[in-house]
């Protein structure tokens, strides 16, 4: 028999809902790039304040900047969904209420534009990944960010906060220097206003969410009783440190750390978690193990992964019990529910590679120390883009520049767009070189064992 839809009116008895008035609920924060991370993250956290009482003003309004499969899966459901946590002890499913509408950019761009604009929106946050900020062109992020803040200029109304949630360092500051060029190009005046009215704040933002499976709808279904199209996996992990500077309140999030400055946990998540996460992800599509609890049942893995981290990552680190964290990292990355596909965290590797690890290599080879385990990142990342069609906005550029390279360590450092002042490094390409030769003979089994006795 088939299920009936999830939605307000079908609520199912003994999971947790919303405990507020959701027909009360307006739009304070306008969120572009309306994905699964943002749907486990930031609207769990925003859910949270709305549940321990605080304004009603703070609902989401999602835009979707492409496609339309989340407004099409999420209008039928009123915008409900199912938080599913899951690690090994079993699955806690949650529904969430706070996203009160979906927006579609292509479809009504003027609709996205005004929601914006409007007086009661205090927050417009992103997550756009790493690539929405590399255009300024019609249709991205940063052109809807700006034409909605010349029109509320010119309605009269007040200033907002610009949040990106993005993997960048400073992205706060990344985003504001879009932002502003690209007003200062419309009209100065109204890059002054953005300047002198609006915040950037920086953040840092963790929790692991897969892409969401059909084996997971059908589990989810079957637990709820009634379908719900789109679903968010997530682990039980949240992490969010922010810095406090909003222009127009924010909502009182629990278990949100305020910071003066995000920039050591930035890093630290950048260099840490995103760092090893794309380890994993290249050594694992090279090996043929498919996901990342998979990947972490390789012994030899699990010990270069944290050799990498102690010895190479947190010497560039500043905080607080960094072995803690490593330690809570691996148990995380193990973690058999999530089934987190290697592939997908290999995408767009051109856009992660220079902050996740190349950023890390710039600081040991500053402190003239080794890079070893680094270059292995390094090597697995070009040893990926052998293979034509790597889902990469420069796939094409560097497919040819490999194939171009024949396998030289000093060449691929050419490769200006991700490599930049690295180029020709000698401690890089003296690190680097072996590693390839090695992935290309001997495989990823075997070139780890090599790396098991490095000092």
């Amino acid at each position: 028999m088939e299920l009936v839809r999830l939605s307000d009116s079908t609520r199912p008895a003994g999971v947790r809902s919303p405990r507020y008035a959701r027909q009360a609920l307006q739009t304070g924060i306008v969120h572009l790039g309306l994905g699964a991370f943002m749907r486990g993250h930031l609207a769990v956290a925003t859910e949270d304040a709305l549940d321990s009482g605080d304004s009603l003003r703070w609902g989401i309004s999602g835009v979707s900047l492409r496609s339309p499969d989340t407004r099409d899966a999420l209008a039928p459901q009123d915008g409900l969904y199912t938080l599913a946590l899951r690690d090994a002890a079993g699955e806690h499913l949650r529904l969430i209420g706070c996203v009160r509408e979906c927006l579609v950019a292509p479809d009504d761009p003027a609709a996205v534009v005004a929601r914006i604009a409007a007086e009661a929106t205090a927050i417009v946050s992103l997550t756009i990944t790493e690539k929405g900020y590399t255009t300024t062109g019609p249709g991205s992020a940063v052109a809807f960010i700006v034409e909605g803040l010349a029109q509320r200029r010119a309605l009269g109304h007040g200033p907002l906060t610009l949040l990106s949630l993005d993997n960048l360092p400073a992205n706060g500051r990344v985003l504001q220097a879009q932002v502003l060029a690209l007003a200062d190009r419309r009209s100065p005046d109204l890059a002054r206003w953005i300047a002198s009215r609006c915040t950037f704040p920086c953040s840092m933002v963790d929790r692991i969410v897969p892409r969401t499976t059909d084996s997971d709808r059908a589990r989810i279904a079957a637990a709820l009783g009634v379908s719900d199209a789109w679903p968010v996996v997530g682990e039980p992990f949240f992490d969010w440190a922010v810095e406090d500077h909003f222009a127009a309140g924010r909502p009182d999030w629990p278990g949100v750390l305020f910071v003066a400055d995000a920039g050591p946990f930035e890093r630290r998540k950048l260099r840490m978690v995103n760092g090893a996460h794309s380890t994993i992800a290249y050594l694992g599509t090279a090996a043929g193990w498919p996901t990342v609890d998979v990947a972490m049942q390789q012994p030899a893995l699990v010990h270069h992964l944290d050799a990498l981290l102690r010895d190479e990552v947190e010497p560039t680190l500043t905080g607080v019990d960094l072995d803690g964290y490593r330690q809570r990292l691996l148990t995380r990355f193990a973690n058999p529910a999530l089934a987190h596909r290697c592939a997908q965290i290999a995408m767009d590797g051109s856009q992660k590679l220079p902050q996740r690890i190349l950023d890390t290599v710039r600081a040991r080879l500053a402190a003239g120390q080794p890079i070893t385990r680094l270059a292995l990142t390094v090597a697995a990342w070009w040893w990926h883009q052998r293979q034509p069609g790597v889902d990469d906005p420069m796939a094409a550029d560097l497919h040819a520049h490999w194939l171009r390279s024949g396998g030289d360590a000093d060449a691929l450092t050419r490769f200006a767009p991700v490599f930049g002042d690295l180029a020709g490094a000698p401690a890089l390409v003296a690190a680097l070189q072996p590693l390839l030769r090695s992935l290309a003979e001997r495989g990823v089994p075997d070139t780890l064992k090599t790396l098991e006795n490095l000092p």
